[in-house]
């Protein structure tokens, strides 16, 4: 079996880090990642994924990355649940092993 994920695409927002109970640094990105195809209607569709960074990776990409940037990322897919008001929610995300910094978006003045 073999779960591996290549994402290239733009930042949505600035990384945000935070630190667990446990004093583990993490951030949750999420990329905009253009579809390779247009839609009937003759428009590149856009999705969006959910993104996990921990320890290191988590605060270099806090400290180096900004929104907008283009990021390439490494890492596996993982589906987790939890539960609320009875209902079994689920999550799809990518965690993160390895992020390459490709570009930066040039702010404009």
């Amino acid at each position: 079996m073999h779960n591996l994920v290549y994402l290239i695409g733009r930042l949505v927002s600035d990384p945000e880090l935070k630190t667990t109970e446990n004093n583990k640094e993490y951030t949750t990105i999420t990329l905009a990642v253009q579809r390779n195809f247009k839609n009937q209607d003759g428009i590149y569709e856009t999705d969006f994924i959910k993104c996990s960074l921990w320890n290191g990776i988590a605060s270099n990409t806090h400290e180096y990355c900004k929104k907008g940037d283009l990021v390439g990322i490494k890492g596996r897919i993982q589906v987790r649940s939890y539960e609320e008001n009875k209902e079994t929610k689920y999550i799809t995300e990518i965690i993160v092993d390895k992020i390459s910094f490709l570009a930066s978006k040039k702010i404009e003045e």
